[in-house]
């Protein structure tokens, strides 16, 4: 009997250390789940955090099986609220919605270069294996445009206005299969350059294509990265069709990025279900983690598929929307 007491004496204190801590981490993935559902995410560390959102349910999965198999109600219950609200954030990026069935075809690839030294010949293959129309490129500097040039790129893309520097993430361009017009006046860009070019369709109709690519939110530029997704242009009611392509830096997780959807846009992974594939980092040590590049359509386009492709040299993976316009 005494030793039945002093077994019970000493599990208590655990079982009191075990629900202290269980209450801690309920308390912090609900603190994130708020960030997350509330927009909140604002300075150096949670704007680069929240964009890891779809591992961060997974944690609160895990965490939520734990504290069930161990009976702490309390923590368990907030934890199948945090899930709840994680799966509503991340699952329906799985589902793929209708295809359109009408509209005439436009395929848009769109690849970082990574300061120049993603591979050329590789993207001009691409181009070439997937008939693709429209090219949006980023850091892209002066030796890149003419390895684009050795490797073909202008007999399969004729058309192009191009802005390439010397080095370094600034440079943009897009390549076109028809005639290009640029347009200038439509937003002001805040970061790199990105174009936007008027693309002349066969048929006498036409669609506008901005490239993108805001700065990259690390510490220094967090405000300036939000400033750049926040100036791209919202989708219009009326006029050309228009689509967005390239390295947004930004994920369906920030508050900034869905905004911009919001406006009339809809992303092109997104309503293929291939929202989830990972797009950056590329060739480094860690496998691709979050989906940075996005191909987004206005009501009058959308996605049949989209699928990534690796490009060695670059640290991102470039992408190919197969798209279908009307109006």
């Amino acid at each position: 009997m005494l030793v039945r007491e002093k077994t019970k004496t000493a599990a208590r204190p655990r079982r009191v250390w075990r629900g202290r801590i269980a209450a801690a981490v309920a308390v912090v993935f609900a603190a994130g789940t708020a960030v997350r559902v509330g927009g909140l995410e604002t300075g150096v560390l949670l704007v680069p955090l929240v964009a890891f959102t779809p591992y961060f349910a997974v944690a609160a999965l895990v965490a939520l099986v734990v504290m069930g198999a161990l009976r702490l109600r309390a923590a368990t219950a907030v934890m199948a609220v945090v899930c709840l609200c994680l799966a509503w954030c991340v699952l329906p990026r799985t589902v793929a919605a209708e295809p359109p069935t009408r509209g005439r075809p436009l395929r848009v690839l769109t690849a970082n270069l990574n300061g120049g030294r993603g591979d050329a010949a590789v993207i001009a293959g691409l181009v070439r294996r997937l008939d693709v129309d429209v090219l949006s490129v980023q850091e892209l500097t002066w030796s890149a445009r003419d390895r684009f040039r050795a490797a073909g790129l202008e007999s399969l893309l004729p058309y192009q206005i191009t802005r390439p520097e010397s080095r370094g993430p600034e440079g943009s361009g897009v390549y076109s299969r028809h005639p290009l017009r640029e347009r200038t006046g439509l937003f002001l860009p805040v970061g790199h350059h990105m174009p936007v070019a008027e693309v002349a369709l066969p048929g006498g109709s036409s669609v506008e294509v901005v490239v993108v690519h805001p700065v990259a939110p690390v510490p220094t530029t967090v405000p300036q990265w939000h400033d750049g997704v926040a100036s791209l242009p919202p989708a219009p009611g009326s006029g050309p069709p228009r689509v967005l392509a390239g390295d947004f830096n930004a994920t369906l997780d920030h508050a900034v990025f869905r905004r911009l959807l919001a406006t009339g846009y809809t992303d092109a992974a997104d309503s293929t279900g291939q929202a989830l594939v990972p797009t950056w980092p590329h060739g480094r040590s860690l496998p691709p983690l979050v989906a940075i590049d996005h191909v987004l359509t206005d009501a009058r386009a959308g996605a049949v598929a989209v699928r990534v492709f690796d490009v060695p040299g670059s640290d991102h993976r470039a992408l190919f929307a197969d798209l279908r316009v009307t109006g």
